[in-house]
């Protein structure tokens, strides 16, 4: 099991930056992706953004493309989500979490380890 920390999040004006970090300990042999999801309240769970755990293929929500980053340090085993441009429309909890399946990593279902996630407001 891969255990997942969120760290990063905080308040900020639109227009801003905010920089996620996700750092994983615990068994993450056979881990073939990671990935960013967000919630907000009242909202179901979506996407942001994806990455194979060798950096070969990276996925994007079409409402963070341009704007968001996702990155891999394999050495450190830290995923990291560099947000730009921030809009108040990304006010969300945003969720770490890791897959060890094949599927393409866009679905909820394809991750079965998550963090706690860590809060992210983004005022007008």
């Amino acid at each position: 099991q891969v255990q997942l920390v969120e760290s990063g999040g905080g308040l900020v004006q639109a227009g801003g930056s905010l920089r996620l970090s996700c750092t994983t300990s615990g068994r993450t042999s056979g881990t073939f992706a990671m990935g960013w999801f967000r919630q907000a309240p009242g909202k179901e769970r979506e996407f942001v953004a994806a990455i194979r755990w060798s950096a070969s293929s990276l996925w994007y929500a079409d409402s963070v493309k341009g704007r968001f980053t996702i990155s891999l340090d394999n050495a450190r085993n830290t995923l990291y989500l560099q947000m730009n441009s921030l809009k108040p429309e990304d006010t969300a909890v945003y969720y770490c979490a890791a897959s060890r399946t094949i599927m393409v990593p866009t679905i909820s279902s394809a991750f079965g380890s998550w963090g706690q996630g860590t809060q992210v407001t983004v005022s007008s």
